[in-house]
C-alpha cells in the first residue's frame, strides 16, 4: 500500500526540489495488498481454480453471496452456510503459501519457528546494541503487531500505480502464485483496470530449460510476472525471484 504513494511523493519532490535528487528509476513490489476490499473477492475463484473447493461449492457460493464472501449480511444465511464450508476446505492450509500446511510457530518442527524466533532475537539486549540502537527509543519488539495505531488513508494504492506510470517510471509487480491472501487473479485484475495496452503476450519465463512463472509486459513499462511455486514472499522461491529481478533491473526479458 505505501510503495506506490512513496514514489509519487520523491517523484514530486524530485521536481519541486532538491539537490542532489533521488536516483528514482522504478519500483518493485511482490504480492501487494492494492486494494483489500476488491482483492479478498478473489479469494475464493483461487481456491477453485487451485483445486481447493468442488465445482458444486464454487458455484453455489458465487451464486448465493454475489462475491461478498467475508462480510456476509447476518440474514443472508444460505451464503453463510456455504462461506462456512468454504473454510473447512481450506482452514488447514497455509494461506500465505497453500502448498505448506498450517502450523504452530512456536514448535520446533514448524516451517515457521524461526519467526518465532526473531521475537528473542530482535529484542535482545547485545543484538540491538550492535544494531547501534538508541536505548529507550524502542520497547519491545513483537513480529507483526497490528496494535501500532496509525493513520489508514489510503483504500487502493491504484490511483498511485497510475500517476507512477504516467511519470515514466518502470515497475515489476510479481506474483507468487500460491497465495491466498492475496491471489495473482487479484493483482491482475487492478492491473487490467488500468487499461493500459499489452506490448508482450502471456508468455512463460525461463530459467534455463525450466520454466519459473507467466509474464506480461504493459505499456507504461509494467511487467507482471508470476513465480511458479511461490508465496506471499520472495523466500519460497529465492533463487527465481532473484533472477527474475536482476533480469528486470538490467532492462532484459524475463
Amino acid at each position: 500500500m505505501t510503495v506506490p504513494a512513496l514514489v509519487q511523493e520523491i517523484s514530486k519532490g524530485n521536481y519541486i526540489c532538491c539537490e542532489p535528487p533521488i536516483n528514482l528509476q522504478g519500483y518493485v513490489l511482490g504480492n501487494p495488498i492494492t486494494h483489500i476490499e476488491e482483492e479478498i473477492k478473489y479469494r475464493v475463484p483461487f481456491s477453485h481454480g487451485m483445486g481447493l473447493i468442488s465445482d458444486e461449492l464454487y458455484e453455489s457460493i458465487r451464486s448465493a453471496c454475489k462475491g461478498n464472501y467475508f462480510n456476509v449480511d447476518p440474514s443472508n444465511t444460505k451464503c453463510l452456510k456455504l462461506v462456512e464450508e468454504y473454510h473447512k476446505c481450506i482452514d488447514k492450509l497455509y494461506e500465505y503459501n497453500i502448498l505448506l500446511p498450517d502450523c504452530n510457530m512456536t514448535s520446533s518442527d514448524c516451517f515457521l519457528y524461526p519467526y518465532y524466533l526473531l521475537n528473542f532475537w530482535a529484542n535482545d539486549e547485545s543484538v540491538r546494541d550492535a544494531l547501534h540502537i538508541k536505548k529507550g527509543s524502542i520497547g519491545e519488539w513483537v513480529i507483526c503487531s497490528r496494535s501500532n495505531a496509525y493513520n489508514n488513508d489510503i483504500k487502493s494504492s491504484v490511483p498511485y500505480h497510475m500517476h507512477n506510470s504516467i511519470n515514466g517510471y518502470r515497475s515489476l509487480i510479481y506474483s507468487g502464485d500460491h497465495d491466498l491472501v492475496v491471489p495473482f487473479l487479484a493483482t491482475e485484475a487492478w492491473i487490467k483496470s488500468l487499461n493500459y495496452s499489452i506490448i508482450h503476450e502471456w508468455r512463460p519465463w525461463m530459467i534455463k530449460d525450466l520454466i519459473a512463472g507467466y509474464t506480461r509486459t504493459y505499456s507504461n513499462k509494467m511487467t507482471f510476472a508470476t513465480v511458479k511455486g511461490g508465496g506471499h514472499t520472495v523466500e519460497n522461491k529465492p533463487n527465481e525471484s532473484f533472477i527474475m529481478f536482476q533480469r528486470w533491473i538490467n532492462g532484459q526479458p524475463l
